[in-house]
């Protein structure tokens, strides 16, 4: 999707998202998970839909940095007879991570995010995280630095390849591992 208009509220922000293809799926108070929290669609129209992100969503995640023209990824809530093509995601963020190199090995991209150490016993490589929304696989872990290979396929069909190194990303972790 693309961020058509970013606007201030009392409550936090008012975003309106630009997805055409997606809008036949999409009604008033359903989740939508953008770059990776999950809103509430409060209107809906031709073009997209908008949701409010409060000051809380905003104080820990990275939409209180976007501005007006910039894409997000977008992901529909999932039907319980639906196939699991990556891991439970929940669209609730546990905090940002920060991009501290991104290596590209072919046409794979490898991305290196530090994120707060208090977040490592969540995770395990070849485990499972979640990116702006995105459900990846750890390749490589230390104790507050964590990195996942890109295949060209995602690269091309998520905000990933605009990203660039110092961007904050979304961080959640898996949920299986908060419980286990």
């Amino acid at each position: 999707g693309k961020l058509q208009q970013v606007s201030d509220s009392a409550e936090g922000k008012l975003l309106t998202i630009h997805c055409p293809t997606l809008i036949d799926d999409i009604k008033v108070d359903d989740s939508i998970a953008v770059n990776g929290v999950c809103l509430t669609a409060t209107a809906c129209d031709a073009q997209g839909f908008t949701a409010h992100a409060i000051h809380t969503t905003l104080d820990k995640t990275t939409l209180g940095q976007l501005k007006s023209g910039e894409c997000v990824n977008l992901e529909l809530a999932m039907r319980a007879s639906d196939r699991l093509g990556g891991h439970l995601v929940q669209g609730h963020v546990n905090a940002i991570g920060r991009i501290s190199s991104i290596d590209t090995r072919g046409n794979n991209w490898q991305i290196h995010v530090d994120f707060p150490a208090d977040l490592r016993r969540y995770m395990i490589a070849e485990g499972s995280i979640t990116l702006d929304g995105i459900s990846l696989t750890i390749a490589a872990l230390s104790d507050s630095q964590l990195m996942v290979s890109i295949i060209p396929h995602t690269l091309s069909h998520t905000t990933l390849h605009q990203k660039t190194v110092d961007d904050a990303v979304n961080i959640e972790v898996d949920i299986m591992a908060k419980y286990i």
